[in-house]
């Protein structure tokens, strides 16, 4: 398979990130960063590779007193969804859920949505999004006869960062669930860290307990789209369970039975 992975938006380890992907029998992948990679989010463009793996957060610019949000291009947004329209697999990963927060619809293409900053989802207010680093929690495969979850035990420990932010559960079909408690004392407000520049804090924060959902897939026009919330340090792309599960859901964005998949639903 040849894959195109797309970085940028959020700081990462890429010496034992990219060895990660190294280590992947029968995966070639190049390796674009963004915003230069929006031009391959186009029909004509991406025809070369058999998925897109977005390990990146574009439309954030982080400044002192808050981030500024980007409306994507015209241009970009129309091909991008031209190309879910035509049936492209894509894998998104960890922090890719905050990506695109001033376009509702990215959300949707995804299955939820992280907020760094208090906003407007679905036409209701959302507080901003918690987060929580080095949660060794145990996760629980709900669908085991998933290709995505092949060969995985039917639980298994992890230790990485969580996140408290919506997913749209009626819309998705769950793969993973946590059994770490999605409640706010467990979590630090995002808002705190990138607005306030106060990490790991969450006075004064409010949110509702949220969902235990990590993994999924589902449809974006006629495409099949994988989201795995693990994956965010070499502690995690160390985890054998979390390696098996990105290169499945590789395979199985780019196969003939996830597009027919797609197309079926």
């Amino acid at each position: 398979m040849r894959i195109l992975l797309v970085t940028k938006g959020h700081p990462f380890e890429k010496g034992p990130f990219f060895d990660m992907f190294d280590d992947f029998d029968g995966i070639e992948y190049t390796h674009v960063e963004q915003p230069a990679a929006r031009v391959f989010f186009d029909p004509d463009l991406a025809r070369d590779y058999d998925a897109i793996v977005c390990y990146d957060m574009p439309g954030i610019q982080f400044q002192p007193g808050g981030p500024d949000f980007e409306d994507p291009p015209a241009k970009f947004r129309e091909r991008f969804l031209a190309l879910l329209d035509s049936g492209f697999g894509f894998v998104f990963l960890h922090h890719a859920l905050a990506g695109w927060p001033a376009w509702p619809e990215f959300a949707e293409i995804v299955g939820g949505r992280f907020l760094y900053l208090p906003g407007e989802l679905r036409g209701r207010p959302e507080p901003d999004s918690g987060y929580r680093h080095q949660v060794t929690h145990r996760v629980n495969v709900v669908d085991t006869a998933h290709p995505v979850t092949a060969g995985l035990p039917k639980s298994f420990e992890i230790t990485d960062e969580l996140y408290l932010a919506p997913v749209f559960e009626d819309d998705v079909h769950p793969l993973l669930r946590s059994e770490h408690a999605f409640v706010r004392d467990n979590f630090y407000s995002a808002a705190r860290a990138v607005r306030d520049g106060k990490m790991y804090d969450n006075s004064g924060w409010e949110h509702d307990d949220g969902s235990n959902l990590i993994g999924w897939v589902k449809r974006y026009g006629a495409s099949p789209i994988c989201y795995l919330q693990c994956g965010d340090d070499p502690v995690a792309w160390g985890s054998q369970e979390f390696r098996m599960l990105l290169a499945n859901a590789i395979r199985w964005v780019g196969s003939e039975e996830a597009h027919a998949w797609a197309r079926g639903r």
